[in-house]
């Protein structure tokens, strides 16, 4: 199930709002969402752990890097490794068998508070054209990065005070009238890192 990247009680200590103020809850829960989806659209990544293992099914096709130490299976991120399995299977009704030796990359992800991204063939292929590879674990994030939860917290803000600018523009008695841009840029710096090739 979604989650959102910060809480309400940070998001309140960020707009300098009262914790026992609940009048404006809804919407900040609200802003609080729309900020979390918008950064996983952003990055084309979410940054939420399963809470039960799921089972993810890929073709083999612009998948594989050729590595010298063998083929890297590109995969959704997991974010835990506990009780993964990986099976293999041919294109058309064939039946899955496990597969044992494989290796995790990158070395020490999880550890380190990344998510694994590829799985390791030591020294072979995993397979051919019709091969699909069923792998069953924990995908997402080991956990919520500072920079994710920051950038989250700066795009609530700034969409619970755009109902103050339904046009796009705010007033402001020292500046006069501003016209807000379409992308934050200190959310842009902190997500960028994040962002899966092809995406933003």
């Amino acid at each position: 199930m979604a989650t959102e990247y910060a809480t309400l009680d940070e998001l309140k200590a960020q707009m300098g709002i009262e914790t026992d103020d609940t009048t404006r809850d809804t919407l900040l829960s609200k802003a609080l969402t729309a900020a979390s989806r918008g950064i996983d659209r952003a990055t084309g990544r979410r940054f939420w752990l399963d809470d039960a293992p799921t089972a993810r099914t890929y073709r083999l096709h612009q998948r594989i890097c050729r590595e010298e130490d063998g083929d890297v299976l590109l995969v959704d991120d997991i974010g835990d490794t506990t009780g993964m399995t990986v099976e293999s299977a041919s294109t058309g009704g064939g039946t899955f068998t496990a597969v044992t030796r494989y290796e995790t990359t990158p070395d020490n992800a999880i550890v380190d508070g990344y998510p694994v991204t590829g799985l390791l063939q030591p020294l072979t292929i995993w397979g051919t054209a019709f091969t699909r590879i069923r792998v069953t674990a924990k995908f997402g994030w080991p956990a919520v990065p500072d920079d994710v939860a920051q950038a989250c917290l700066i795009q609530a803000s700034r969409l619970f005070k755009r109902k103050d600018s339904p046009e796009g523009v705010m007033g402001s008695a020292e500046w006069g009238v501003v016209r807000l841009s379409r992308r934050d840029p200190d959310v842009w710096n902190l997500i960028e890192p994040y962002i899966l090739a092809g995406f933003g």
